[in-house]
């Protein structure tokens, strides 16, 4: 059994590049978006000018740093760098529960640490203007449409999970590509309505950084990223196990 500090670094590590290239290229399409409008322009953000175009390349970039963390971390802690994830898989009795809190706070710092690297490295323009990439519901998604979006879109990533990465008969190698691809479609399709979190810890990070850097709350939205994402993939994984139950008797 590999040490849980190990566990836990690799989490932290995987959940830092999500963020950092995930959130990086919301932070930059919507830093270019604001540079190529008037200054007095109001409500320019992401889909604005490139439309479809600039969420499929922010799912793209996601859904490349979550292939790439899988095969690099995969091995060590099972990469979920998702607390929604290690939830799902606890409440199945697949991921112990002595390991949910370390597995959960090191997401949350590699989050955190992400959006605080993206202003240092940026500047402060990545919180002012690109609001290091923060989700919230697009204008008219009302708070609770806003939970069954990101329930939807959670549900389907997790059962993908479920059936490349967690089940013993998935044909090897290929989880990190279908989890990465499915992550990415979902971003594409979800993100003009939620910002396509589907990770408690994906959106705690930039919320925590444009709090700091730009003093900007969005705290009341949090609940949305927490509930919607824990109950889609908690549902995914016992509707996966009830629908295989009688191929694993």
């Amino acid at each position: 059994m590999i040490p849980i500090k190990k566990r836990a670094f690799s989490e932290f590590l995987g959940t830092f590049f999500l963020v950092f290239f995930g959130t990086g290229a919301a932070v930059i399409t919507l830093m270019i978006s604001k540079g190529q409008t008037p200054p007095n322009a109001f409500n320019i953000g992401i889909g604005t000018l490139g439309g479809f175009a600039d969420w499929l390349a922010i799912g793209l970039a996601f859904g490349i740093a979550v292939t790439a963390s899988i095969y690099a971390f995969g091995r060590i802690s099972g990469c979920h760098i998702n607390p929604a994830v290690t939830i799902a898989l606890w409440s199945i009795k697949k991921f112990p529960s002595k390991d949910v809190l370390p597995y959960i706070m090191a997401q949350l710092a590699g989050a955190t640490l992400a959006s605080i690297l993206l202003v240092v490295i940026i500047g402060i323009e990545a919180a002012t203007v690109g609001g290091l990439g923060a989700t919230a519901p697009f204008q008219g998604i009302g708070y609770v449409p806003a939970i069954v979006a990101e329930a939807i879109g959670t549900f389907l990533l997790m059962i993908t999970i479920m059936g490349v990465a967690v089940d013993r008969k998935a044909t090897p190698g290929f989880a990190g590509l279908i989890i990465g691809l499915t992550v990415a479609g979902i971003i594409t399709t979800l993100g003009n309505i939620t910002g396509s979190s589907l990770n408690p810890a994906r959106t705690f990070g930039p919320y925590l950084g444009d709090m700091i850097f730009a003093g900007t709350n969005l705290w009341y939205f949090f609940p949305i990223y927490i509930i919607g994402p824990i109950i889609g993939a908690v549902a995914a994984a016992f509707t996966y196990n009830y629908l295989y139950s009688d191929l694993e008797a």
